[in-house]
């Protein structure tokens, strides 16, 4: 995952195996171990997953998709016009 500068990782967290995930719209970085689906990971971070689009790579997760440790997430902002 490229990292942009306005992007800062958490500090104290180091990369062990857990899902690395990146909060676009808070620009910020996390790291969290025991997640497996994509709603525990939404829960732990106390996102609205009505708001928010989940990423992996290039494909757009739904709530019930299976994450794995070491995966690198991207989470995105539900952004609507008219």
């Amino acid at each position: 995952m490229r990292r942009h500068a306005s992007v800062e990782p958490s500090p104290g967290l180091r990369y062990d195996g857990s899902v690395k995930v990146r909060i676009r719209h808070q620009r910020r970085e996390v790291e969290l171990s025991g997640v497996r689906t994509v709603r525990e990971l939404l829960d732990r971070l106390q996102l609205n997953p009505e708001t928010v689009l989940v990423v992996r790579g290039t494909e757009l997760l739904t709530r019930d998709a299976r994450v794995a440790d070491e995966d690198e997430i991207e989470i995105r902002p539900v952004v609507s016009g008219g």
